[in-house]
């Protein structure tokens, strides 16, 4: 276990690292991880854009704030750690944190049912009240490879545009935030979207869309659902579970 940082950052940084482990914990109590692969990410409060992400090599259930890596836009660790980072993990996260300064947490997942619906022609469809929530703010990336080419960046910023949810294609899930537990939501409402599209087409059943003319409301509505009823409110919750069933996140 990595030895406690507490003592060596901002009182503002240590509870985002406090709250970014707890997301990793959270991810894997969900059955979203990926083994070792995939990333949360999270900026350190202050002006210098560095931000934090989880170590290369450890389950997301045994991420903790101190053991998570502090780097900089350009990769570089800018606090002692015996731990690296996925370099295709830094090219994803560090193109979204640079381009927006609301994105204060970025989370991508690898989840079956995300990809599966992200190597669908038509992606994302309007079969729930859950999808509403995504379609209301959603983008597209097409598929070019492992992402370790830097000249991605562009394509991929440019995609995303102002929007909080993302399908990669052949690839996977993404949401940004301006906090961690709204990125944590995001993501809850995108991979249960996705969830639920694909056991209603496997029924073979005729499929019912939701009326046009209420997703094209649904805009002020989601940002009115979700800030009410939202991430705030159900993180502690979330916190509350992890203590029970995966404590140690916040050491």
């Amino acid at each position: 276990m990595a030895a406690s940082v507490k003592q060596h950052v901002s009182e503002q940084e240590w509870q985002a690292r406090v709250d970014l482990a707890a997301s990793y914990r959270a991810v894997a109590m969900f059955g979203w991880d990926d083994l070792v692969f995939t990333h949360i990410s999270a900026r350190v409060p202050g002006p210098e854009h560095h931000f934090l992400i989880n170590p290369y090599g450890l389950m997301f259930e045994e991420v903790t704030a101190s053991s998570l890596v502090k780097v900089d836009l350009q990769g570089n660790k800018v606090m002692d750690s015996d731990y690296e980072i996925n370099p295709a993990g830094f090219t994803i996260h560090s193109a979204v944190h640079e381009a927006r300064e609301d994105a204060q947490c970025v989370m991508h997942l690898h989840t079956a049912a995300g990809i599966a619906v992200s190597a669908t022609k038509q992606g994302l469809l309007p079969l729930s009240q859950q999808s509403l929530f995504a379609l209301s703010s959603l983008s597209y990336h097409d598929y070019e490879g492992v992402a370790l080419n830097p000249d991605e960046k562009t394509r991929l910023v440019a995609d995303l545009g102002d929007t909080n949810f993302m399908i990669l294609r052949n690839h996977g899930l993404l949401t940004c935030a301006d906090s961690i537990a709204d990125a944590f939501l995001y993501m809850y409402l995108l991979e249960c979207s996705c969830q639920i599209q694909l056991k209603a087409q496997a029924s073979g059943q005729e499929l019912i869309p939701i009326p046009s003319n209420i997703l094209a409301g649904i805009q002020a509505q989601a940002k009115q659902v979700t800030r009410s009823a939202g991430g705030a409110l159900a993180w502690p919750g979330i916190l509350r579970k992890l203590d029970r069933t995966n404590p140690g996140y916040d050491q």
